[in-house]
Order: C-alpha cells, then sequence, then structure tokens
C-alpha cells in the first residue's frame, strides 16, 4: 500500500460542513485492493488481539461489534484503516468518531478520512494506521503501546490545554468562531474589529501592570499587607546569611518559594530544620535569584476563582498522596492509584498520573520512608509538597461553603492586583469562617490561574468557569462577527467580489477582500497572487481593522483544505461550468458542483444563497438548501425567475435594459446597465450577469438601492481596478484587450463580447491550460476559431505533465473543426506573441490576449502606450 498524500482539512469541506477537522488521506492499496479481510487467513484473530477495543466500533451495522462483523465477511483494506486511524487517537486521549472512505475513480485507490483533534496527531494517525494494517496483513509484530504513548506526547506537545479549550468549547456552544494564532494557546475569538484575544486564562484585558504584580510574590504581599489582607509573615533573601537571619526571626516551620515562580516549581512547604531550608533555598534558586522565606501557615490549600471581579468557583486542593492499606508498598499503591481511569498521561483526563521525584523522595525521606515502605492501614502519604494538578493533586469543589466575607475579600483582591481573571491561593482550616477568625492568610495571587481544578473537580460539582470568562469579553449584545459575503463559482468569481466590495466601501465599512490576484484592505493589496484559499480568508478575518469580509473561494482551497470560515451571511454562486474537470477526483460538472455548494452549504440558515437562474447545476441546489434563496438572471421570462415570481421572492433581472430588483410583481429598477463601466456600455452580458450577483447581494444585506447604483457606476474597470478583466487599452491605430479567461465557458463569453466589437481584423493569443480534459482544450481551440481571423498560439507557463506539442495539436483540431480558414504562428513565449501582434496590427485591429500572466501581459502593453504617446507629444 502507499499513501500518495495526506491533506488535513480546517474548516467546512466535501466531506462535513459541521465537522471541520478531518484528515483525507489518498491511499492507494495497489496488490491489496485485490484481497479482502475475509481472504486474509488470521486477519481478524490478529486486529482483534492487537487493538481489542475495536469491538466498540459498530460500523454500518450499527452495534458493538459491527466491524470485526465486515471483517469477518469480507471488507476492504481502507475501511479497516479508517477505523484503526480513529481507535488510535481515542486510545492516546483524543476522542473522535466520524469517518468515511470512499474508491476514487482510480481502481484501488480510496479517499480514507477520519476526523481528527490535534492535527499533527492526526497525520500521525493516518500513517500508522497503514504500517498497522500492513504488519497485520503480513503477521509482522507491532508495538502498539509505543504507537499510542507517542501519539500522547504530540497530543499534549500541540493540543490547546484544559483552560483554553473550556473557553473554546464555551465559545463554540455560543456559535462564537475561534482561531488559533500560532502553535501555543493564543486563540482569537470573533472576527475582525470584533475579534477578542486570550492566551490560556489571560486575555486581551489583562492588565499587564497586573501580571507584573501577581508575577512579584513580594510586591503583592506588600500591596495586600497594606490593603488589610491578611498574609503570611515573610521576608525576601538572595543569600544564605540572609536566610540564616530570616530563619533565626521567623522560626519553623517554613516556606521557601522562589519570588517570580508559579505552578509550585521550586518550593518547599512546612520545612522544619536548618538543612531542609537550606536545601529549599537552593532549589529556589535555580529559578529565581531572590528568594521568599515565610511562616507556613497550617490549614488546608484553598483556591479561590475570580473572573471580572466575581468569585465563580472555590476549590479545596490536595496534594498527591497514597492512603496505605498495611498490605502495599508505596510504590505499589502508586501504581494502584495511576490505574484508576481518572488518571491520564499530561491533561488527557480529571487528574494526572502521580509520578516519582526529587521532591517525593525528600517527603518519604523525611518520614524515613522509602518506595518499598508499607505504610499502615489508613495511613495517608503525601507525596508532593504542593497541591497542584499536574503534579497528581485532586480538588474537591467547595464554592458553595465560602463566607460571605471571604467572597467580598477575593473580589477586593482582583481589584486591589488588577486582574480580570484572577486565582487567590489561601491557607486556612476551612472557608466557612472569615480568615480573621480562622488563622487563615493568602498566600499567593495568580496571573493567568488553570480551570481544570473547577472544571472536573475529584470531588462536588463541576464547575463551567468558562462561562463568565465569555460573558465578560462579550457582553450581551456585543457582536463577535463581522458580515462575510462569500463569492465561488467557475466565472466570473474576481469581478463580482471586486464590485460587492466597492458597494460595501462606499458604505462606510472597512472591508477587506480576497481575490485571485491579491488580499486586499479597503483598495489597498496587502499579499499579490492567487488569494482565493482559507489561509487568506484568515488572513482578511484576523485583521482587527476590518469591518465587513467579502471573500473570492475557488475549487482548490476547497478541495486542499476547507473553507476558512465556519459560517457566512451571503453566498454567491455566479455558475457551475466545465473547468479543471480530472483533478482531484473532480471529474464531472455533478462533482464539481458538490465542491462549489460547499461555500453555499455553509450560510447561516437566516442568511442568503444567491444563485444563478440560468445555471442548470446551480437551479439543481434549489430545495436542498438550509438558507434562504435568492436568484438572478440576464432574462427576466426565465422559468426559475417566473416561479420565484410568483412565490413573492427576491430575484435580480436584466430587463429593458435595466439591472432590475424583482420581487412579486413589482420591481425596483437600480440603473442601467449600460451606465454601469464594467459591463462596457452593456455589450459584455457576462459582466452585466456579474453585476446582477454583485447587486442581489448587496441588496439582501440591507444596502439601498441609491447607494447600489451609484457604487455600480462609480466602479471604473482599470488595470488596477480589475486586472485581467476585459481590459482594453487603446492605441491609435489598434486596440489591445487582455483578458483571464482561459475555459470554455470564459472564451465564450469573450466571444459574445466580441460581436459587438467593430474591427478590421481580430487577433487572438490563446494557449491551451495543461491541466484541463482534452476535450476543454479542444473546445477553447474551436472557440478561437469562430471569434477570431488570426490566431497566435503561445505556450503555457505551467504545463502541468503535457507537452507544448500535444497542447498546441488540440488547440488546432479545435480550430479546424470550424471550418473556416484561419492563419496562425506559433510563438512560444507570451511576451514575444504580444509584441509580434501588435508589430503586426493594421489600422482598426483589435487584439486579445487571453493571459494567465496577466501583470507581464499588461506591463508590457502599458509601456508599449507610454513610448506612442511620449512620441505623439515629440511629434
Amino acid at each position: 500500500m502507499k499513501i500518495e498524500k495526506i491533506q488535513v482539512l480546517r474548516g467546512p469541506n466535501i466531506w462535513s460542513i459541521r465537522r471541520h477537522k478531518l484528515i483525507q488521506m489518498r491511499l492507494d492499496l495497489e496488490e491489496v485492493e485485490q484481497m479482502p479481510t475475509n481472504k486474509i487467513p488470521g486477519f481478524r484473530e490478529r486486529i482483534e488481539a492487537l487493538m481489542p477495543t475495536l469491538y466498540t466500533h459498530r460500523c454500518s451495522e450499527g452495534e458493538p461489534g459491527g466491524l470485526f462483523y465486515r471483517i469477518d465477511h469480507g471488507t476492504w483494506m481502507g475501511h479497516v484503516i479508517e477505523h484503526i486511524a480513529l481507535e488510535l487517537q481515542t486510545l492516546a486521549g483524543m476522542e473522535v468518531g466520524f469517518g468515511r472512505t470512499r474508491e476514487t475513480k482510480t481502481p484501488g485507490v480510496y479517499n480514507v478520512v477520519f476526523a481528527y483533534l490535534e492535527e499533527t496527531a492526526g497525520v500521525f494517525a493516518a500513517e500508522q494506521a497503514v504500517e498497522i494494517a500492513q504488519a497485520l496483513i503480513d503477521g509482522d509484530e507491532y508495538d502498539i503501546d509505543a504507537c499510542i504513548f507517542q501519539l500522547k506526547e504530540i497530543r499534549e506537545k500541540n493540543m490547546l490545554g484544559p483552560s483554553t479549550s473550556s473557553i473554546v468549547k464555551e465559545a463554540e456552544a455560543r456559535k462564537i468562531p475561534w482561531l488559533r494564532l500560532g502553535s501555543n494557546s493564543l486563540v482569537q475569538l470573533g472576527y475582525g474589529v470584533n475579534q477578542q484575544r486570550f492566551q490560556a486564562t489571560v486575555t486581551g484585558g489583562t492588565s499587564h501592570i497586573a501580571v507584573d504584580i501577581a508575577g512579584n510574590k513580594n510586591t503583592t504581599k506588600k500591596i495586600l499587607s497594606d490593603a488589610a489582607i491578611p498574609v503570611p509573615e515573610g521576608v525576601l533573601v538572595s543569600s544564605e546569611d540572609e536566610l540564616r537571619a530570616a530563619v533565626e526571626r521567623l522560626g519553623f516551620p517554613l516556606v521557601i518559594k522562589p519570588l517570580n515562580g508559579n505552578h509550585g516549581r521550586g518550593q518547599t512547604i512546612n520545612a522544619e530544620d536548618w538543612v531542609t531550608v537550606l536545601n529549599g533555598f537552593e532549589e529556589a534558586q535555580k529559578i529565581s535569584q531572590k528568594v521568599i522565606v515565610e511562616k507556613y501557615i497550617k490549614g488546608f490549600d484553598f483556591r479561590l476563582l475570580v473572573i471580572s471581579h466575581k468569585l465563580v468557583a472555590a476549590a479545596r486542593r490536595v496534594p498527591a498522596h497514597v492512603v496505605g492499606d498495611g498490605e502495599c508498598s508505596i510504590r505499589q499503591l502508586i501504581e494502584t492509584e495511576n490505574a484508576d481511569p481518572r488518571r491520564g498521561y499530561g491533561h488527557e483526563n480529571v487528574l494526572t498520573e502521580i509520578s516519582v521525584d526529587a521532591d517525593t523522595e525528600a517527603l518519604l525521606d523525611k518520614l524515613n520512608y522509602t518506595m518499598e515502605t508499607v505504610p499502615l492501614k489508613g495511613e495517608i502519604v503525601y507525596l508532593k509538597s504542593t497541591a497542584n494538578l499536574s503534579t497528581g493533586g485532586t480538588s474537591i469543589d467547595v464554592t458553595e461553603m465560602v463566607h460571605p466575607e471571604n467572597i467580598a475579600m477575593a473580589e477586593r483582591i482582583s481589584r486591589i492586583i488588577g486582574l480580570d481573571i484572577c486565582g487567590i491561593d489561601v491557607m486556612a482550616d476551612n472557608l466557612t469562617q472569615p480568615l480573621k477568625e480562622s488563622g487563615g492568610a493568602i498566600l499567593e495571587v495568580n496571573a493567568a490561574p488553570g480551570f481544570r481544578m473547577h472544571l472536573s473537580p475529584s470531588e462536588g460539582l463541576p464547575r463551567n468557569v468558562a462561562a463568565p470568562v465569555l460573558d465578560m469579553l462579550y457582553p450581551q449584545d456585543k457582536e463577535f462577527r463581522i458580515p462575510i459575503i462569500a463569492v465561488t463559482g467557475t466565472n466570473g468569481k474576481t469581478t463580482t467580489t471586486r464590485l460587492i466590495a466597492h458597494i460595501v466601501k462606499n458604505n462606510g465599512y472597512r472591508v477587506g477582500f480576497t481575490t485571485s490576484d491579491g488580499i486586499y484592505i479597503q483598495n489597498t493589496m496587502l499579499t499579490k497572487g492567487d488569494t482565493t484559499g482559507p489561509a487568506s480568508a484568515e488572513f482578511i478575518l484576523k485583521d482587527p481593522t476590518v469591518e465587513f469580509a467579502v471573500l473570492e473561494t475557488a475549487r482548490g482551497g476547497i478541495l486542499r483544505s476547507g473553507l476558512g470560515f465556519g459560517q457566512c451571511d451571503i453566498g454567491v454562486l455566479t455558475n457551475i461550468t466545465e473547468d479543471h474537470l480530472g483533478l482531484s477526483d473532480i471529474h464531472t460538472l455533478k462533482d464539481l458542483t458538490r465542491v462549489k455548494r460547499v461555500v453555499i452549504d455553509s450560510v447561516r440558515k437566516d442568511g442568503w444563497a444567491v444563485l444563478n437562474a440560468e445555471d442548470e447545476y446551480s437551479m439543481k441546489l434549489l430545495g436542498d438548501l438550509d438558507c434562504k434563496v435568492a436568484l438572478f438572471s440576464l432574462d427576466e421570462n426565465n422559468p426559475h425567475i417566473q416561479r420565484f415570481a410568483r412565490l413573492g421572492r427576491v430575484c435580480c433581472v436584466y430587463e429593458e435594459g435595466y439591472i432590475t430588483i424583482k420581487k412579486g410583481e413589482w420591481k425596483i429598477r437600480i440603473t442601467k446597465a449600460s451606465q454601469v463601466p464594467v459591463t462596457m456600455e452593456g455589450k459584455a452580458k457576462f459582466m452585466i450577469a456579474n453585476a446582477l450577483a454583485a447587486s442581489l447581494a448587496a441588496y439582501l444585506h440591507g444596502f439601498a438601492i441609491e447607494d447600489i447604483a451609484n457604487s455600480l457606476r462609480t466602479f471604473i474597470p482599470s488595470a488596477h481596478q480589475t486586472p485581467g478583466r476585459l481590459n482594453i487599452f487603446k492605441f491609435k491605430n489598434f486596440q489591445v484587450m487582455i483578458d483571464f479567461a482561459h475555459n470554455p465557458s470564459g472564451y465564450r463569453a469573450i466571444e459574445d463580447f466580441l460581436e459587438n466589437v467593430q474591427a478590421t481584423k481580430k487577433i487572438g493569443i490563446i494557449s491551451g491550460v495543461g491541466d484541463r480534459r482534452d476535450e476543454d482544450i479542444r473546445e477553447c481551440g474551436r472557440i478561437a476559431g469562430r471569434m477570431f481571423d488570426h490566431i497566435i498560439i503561445r505556450n503555457e507557463k505551467h504545463l502541468r505533465g503535457r507537452t507544448e506539442e500535444n497542447i498546441n495539436g488540440l488547440l488546432l483540431d479545435g480550430m479546424h473543426s470550424t471550418g473556416r480558414d484561419i492563419t496562425y504562428e506559433i510563438i512560444p513565449k507570451e511576451i514575444e506573441a504580444l509584441k509580434h501582434a501588435m508589430s503586426m496590427a493594421e489600422d482598426g485591429t483589435f487584439i486579445v490576449a487571453l493571459s494567465d500572466v496577466i501583470s507581464n501581459a499588461i506591463d508590457l502593453v502599458q509601456e508599449y502606450q507610454a513610448k506612442e504617446q511620449a512620441e505623439e507629444k515629440l511629434n
């Protein structure tokens, strides 16, 4: 078996609109295609022995054991690999369940699709699933435990932590979109100007000064003490002499901790002799040169969580420990404790496995115990000096037990320090009494406190502490989205996108838009190139200055990675015609429709799908969409338009020379098409169609008819504004037009336009695109043969596996099939072909360069234009 490629899908995709995180592996089974599972001796026994938990997979049988039933009766290896990849992730603490395996048009080649939680782990699971399947086929050994442990390590390294994840999950529950910024815990909620950022439990509104104060334990104690908050007596030391003086002053027992430490690192608790204090001082100095020595407060370790200056949770933290049974050693008791299904590696479960480290050994030494000591029955042996959950500690929810005075004190502390999310460490016998009565004290105030102890306490009620974070970041009625209009289709996407963006900008919004030539904010190009994929969409949605997004969305990005957004307000589908067929398992217009409709299916339920009533495949979507639908057409009498009119639904049509909104029996005329510059005085019908789509989308969003009309009339097509879209350059004796048309539909649109162009001679510069089907290249040649008097064939820049002779031969076949007596020549380089065409232009010649390298062609023509103008001035 051979993996041809693995793709990571991160948004709505052709497999699922709702499941955004999918791995798509293209797998060639090679000779295994002839080996269904029931034809492989011992396969069922080996896979069940290696991964017995696969029994839970119901498969299409709908009951436990369903996968094994399919294996017994014969299923293909791609299907088995899908289930292995899912189960590997589940065993590594990443619960996933969605999968699909489908054969492609190439026999023996399958798309194996399955869900992931962390993409690096998903890719690893895909690769290992194939290796496992091969080992099972061959009867070889495979170390499944090592694989799962490696997956756990990948998960811990790359996945969001429990606190961050809880906020993200709460955002998802509220339909708030989110984006991960980089590979750490920095997350963006919402889009554009309405975004909020947070990292772990530090938000964009967290005071930097407050974080600095909380990070300096000595400063925190001073500020709290000055505010009459009870804190332990202590001093700051940086040398052994200062340490000895502190011990003499404070007496035992003591706490030794680094000034700038966190998560309990470098702390020594309840030190009762000089040796312990000195060792603790040395450990603390590994983290911070300055060390706090303070009086040890007896009692229990509590954590108070305050969010937006309101107490939301309280927990009692218990250090990792074991309870003796009079029979087992400490080592055995730890093994038993770690076997608790609630414990796991890192953050995978409610509790973390207990590890044995220097802190553990020091605590045991104080008791004169070793790992082989057998504690008395009921004896509690503490294994860590701090109660952090990350070191195996447990937590007990005590939120309902906190005395009102302690609540008020905690909320006051959050304001004194200035933290919007604040973790307060308290040492006291209880929280049911005010601290001044119980003799307790505030030990620390933490910025970025962990939520895990409150989300999943070992005992007591779990608290959804992520909810108040979202309430703080997005109070009621605060918007988290920006309007998104997504434009897809075969032809007309870029012009439609630019028209909509122009209308939006003229209505006072700061608009960000993506096109096939670059990413723009307002009219400033920020990135050049084909930017119609998900990364470009995210570029716009991440920008904190953008108020409105208009996103051209092409098939390539959808197939590669899915959409770069979860939902849009309006989805525009210009048309579905032959283009790029035969690539990426897209062979027919039905296949292509499946890709394009991903955009339309992503429209919000209360949003709009804007469809072309004249496009056969677009109309096949009617009745199968979960949003509102509006149609546009160049023909007012189109049957779909007439049916929509009878139903009182919204359309946009071209009638009596006008671009018109039509609803039921009434019409609102926006403007004459001939007054819209992009339509070339109404001669370019396909540009009128683009204007219809843009006008309808703008109207549905709520823009006024007058504003739409003014915007259409002020959108001036040019090499700068609409590069490669009917760019016409006038010379003294001839004209040159540059257009990006590259498929039969685009060529037909140019042919329709040229019928309205008066010229003594029409010269076409064409090429065949290497990644099109033979019939598509041949059809482009046929259309060129109909519309040009002389043709220059140049070579495509990217042959994509074809030869120049093959492509040119197909173009010539199409040209000759017209029966016209056409002259032609072949000039391989595009620039040379364009120079030659201009050199041979006679008076009244109209040259059309159908170019894939727009900027080069435009630069050359403008250079010639400038040269001609300079010569005229001299004369």
